[in-house]
C-alpha cells in the first residue's frame, strides 16, 4: 500500500477564518471592532460571492491598502473602478437589447418587454456611473449664501446679516437712546419741571386750561 507523503507538520491554514489581532484588549470588544470594519465586511462579501476561494485575510489587507490610498487623496483606483463599471453596464445594456429584439422577431412580446426594461435599467445605471465619475474629475464649486433676492433683471441682493455686527449696532443704538433720555431728564430737573408758560398755550389749543389760570389764588 503506497504511503502518503507526510506534510511539514504545520496545520493547514483555514482561508475562511478571519485572524483577529490585538489580544491585549477585551476579546469581545476586539471581535466587535474587527467585524464592523468596512474592509472586513467587504472582504467577507467578496469571498462568499467567489465561492470561498480566496483568503479573507488577504482580501482585508488589500482593501485596507485601498482605503488608505483614498485617505491620502489618491482617487486613481476609484476612477478606474467607475469607468470599468460603466463599460460593464454598457455591455449589459447591449446584450439585453439584442435579446429583446430576438424576442420581438419571434413574436414573444412579453419577454421582449422584460428584456428591454432590464436593458434600460442598465443604461440608466451606466449614465449615473459616468455622471459620478465626471463629478469626481470636475467637482462643482460650492457657494454658501444665507439669503438671495433675485430681481427681474441681472441684479442680485444678498441679505446675510452678521450677528456680531448687528448686535454691536443694536447696543450702540440702545446706548444712544439711553443717553438722550438722561439729557432730557436732567434738563427737566434743572428747569424745575414744566412751567405754566410751557403748558398753557398748548393746553389752550385743546380747550384745556392749566390749574394756575382757572383757579384763583
Amino acid at each position: 500500500m503506497p504511503m502518503k507523503p507526510r506534510g511539514s507538520g504545520k496545520p493547514k491554514r483555514n482561508e475562511v477564518a478571519l485572524v483577529i489581532e490585538n489580544a491585549n484588549d477585551n476579546a469581545d470588544d476586539v471581535t466587535a471592532r474587527t467585524l464592523t470594519r468596512p474592509e472586513v465586511q467587504a472582504a467577507a462579501v467578496i469571498q462568499r460571492f467567489e465561492g470561498d476561494n480566496h483568503d479573507v485575510n488577504a482580501l482585508v489587507r488589500e482593501l485596507t491598502a485601498q482605503a488608505d490610498a483614498i485617505r491620502r487623496g489618491d482617487l486613481g483606483r476609484v476612477e478606474t473602478m467607475l469607468i470599468a463599471q460603466a463599460h460593464t453596464l454598457d455591455e449589459i445594456f447591449a446584450n439585453l437589447s439584442r435579446r429583446s429584439h430576438a424576442n420581438i422577431v419571434n413574436g414573444y412580446g412579453d419577454a421582449a418587454e422584460r428584456y428591454m426594461r432590464l436593458a434600460l435599467k442598465a443604461q440608466s445605471q451606466c449614465r449615473t456611473t459616468l455622471e459620478t465619475l465626471a463629478e469626481i474629475k470636475n467637482p462643482k464649486p460650492v457657494a454658501f449664501v444665507g439669503q438671495a433676492n433675485f430681481a427681474n433683471g441681472p441684479q442680485q441682493v444678498n441679505n446675510q446679516r452678521d450677528f456680531a455686527t448687528s448686535s454691536r449696532g443694536r447696543v450702540r443704538a440702545e446706548d444712544s437712546g439711553n443717553s438722550m433720555n438722561e439729557v432730557l431728564n436732567n434738563r427737566r430737573l434743572e428747569n424745575g419741571g414744566l412751567n405754566d408758560n410751557e403748558v398753557g398755550p398748548r393746553a389752550d389749543g385743546l380747550g384745556i386750561r392749566s390749574a394756575h389760570n382757572c383757579c384763583p389764588r
